[in-house]
């Protein structure tokens, strides 16, 4: 079919187009019509279906996470008993408000059985923190490196948390912020902050 022919063909009666013309005819309004109905409904119904893959993908990953923690919720009830169990163990180690002034002896004797000279032993009071208070202790004590490692290590074997914080070791009779002068006796000088702990009740935590 010729492009003479195309332009001869009469639109108000397309019964009488030659077969080739009716065929080209009928394939374009298949397209036209396929195309139409492309933006009228199936483009719609293909962003409906990205959309609700996109949304079985994170079902599917929040299920895969739930299924995981399901099958180690046994290991997780373990884990949080054990948890729980040494916590408890902890809080035991924390003197309660008759158990202090014990605790405070059991500090200066613990220096004094190590062969030690206290100058200064002065508590200072409790300091709250969010469920127990610290108590820290100022001290000073006249002793050699043999007796001072003897009384941290007997703090450390005592019941209670004791820490040791602050430590300053200088020569008996130097400046302790300077550490200039001459000694006096060729003793050491230990100076440090004791600090014990002790839990809160209820009614001191709030």
């Amino acid at each position: 079919m010729t492009f003479d022919e195309l332009n001869d063909l009469d639109f108000s009666n397309i019964g009488i187009w030659p077969a080739p013309a009716k065929v080209i005819l009928t394939l374009l309004l298949c397209v036209l019509l396929g195309v139409g109905w492309y933006y009228m409904d199936t483009e719609d119904q293909l962003i409906a279906l990205e959309k609700v893959e996109k949304q079985e993908l994170k079902l599917r990953k929040e299920f895969e996470d739930k299924q995981r923690k399901a099958a180690n919720l046994e290991a997780y009830k373990k884990q949080l008993k054990e948890m729980r169990q040494s916590f408890n163990a902890m809080l035991q180690q924390l003197p309660n408000k008759a158990e202090v002034a014990d605790l405070l002896v059991d500090v200066s004797q613990t220096g004094l059985a190590a062969g030690l000279e206290f100058e200064l032993f002065d508590p200072t009071g409790e300091v709250p923190k969010e469920f127990y208070a610290e108590l820290p202790i100022n001290i000073k004590v006249l002793g050699g490196y043999h007796e001072f490692g003897e009384f941290i290590s007997g703090l450390a074997a005592l019941p209670r948390i004791v820490t040791i914080h602050d430590v300053h070791i200088y020569p008996q009779g130097a400046d302790s912020r300077r550490g200039g002068s001459k000694p006096v006796s060729g003793g050491l000088v230990l100076q440090a902050v004791a600090k014990t702990y002790r839990y809160l009740d209820e009614e001191e935590g709030k």
